[in-house]
């Protein structure tokens, strides 16, 4: 299997329960593994997932709604991918919020979902 990997995505946004999250927003970042079998493909953006759409699908999702889960976010990214790109085979996504409002010190908070086309 092959893949396109989308990784270190940035948007603000306002995903979580607390209405200082809706509104003031945070910086979440998205990792988009795009798995497909492209080896032997011609050189031609139209035998490709064209990645540069694949972007704006994930950015669409994640700046133009609100969703209290991050779960709820990379699942709804996982669905637009593999429904705006029939090639694709398998996506996974990540999503960090790597400012989430614990009580500790920490790196990274993240969701991750595998999703196959047609689930």
């Amino acid at each position: 299997m092959s893949r396109v990997v989308l990784e270190g995505l940035e948007f603000h946004a306002r995903h979580g329960v607390y209405e200082t999250e809706a509104a003031l927003g945070a910086r979440f970042v998205i990792d988009a593994e795009l798995h497909w079998a492209f080896a032997g493909i011609p050189d031609d953006l139209g035998a490709a997932v064209n990645y540069a759409a694949a972007y704006d699908a994930i950015r669409e999702e994640v700046t133009g709604h609100r969703w209290k889960l991050i779960e709820v976010l990379a699942d709804r990214v996982a669905r637009r991918l593999l429904r705006d790109h029939p090639r694709l085979e398998r996506v996974t996504v990540r999503v960090h919020k790597p400012f989430a409002p614990l009580p500790g010190v920490f790196r990274d908070v993240y969701a991750e979902l595998t999703l196959r086309q047609g689930e």
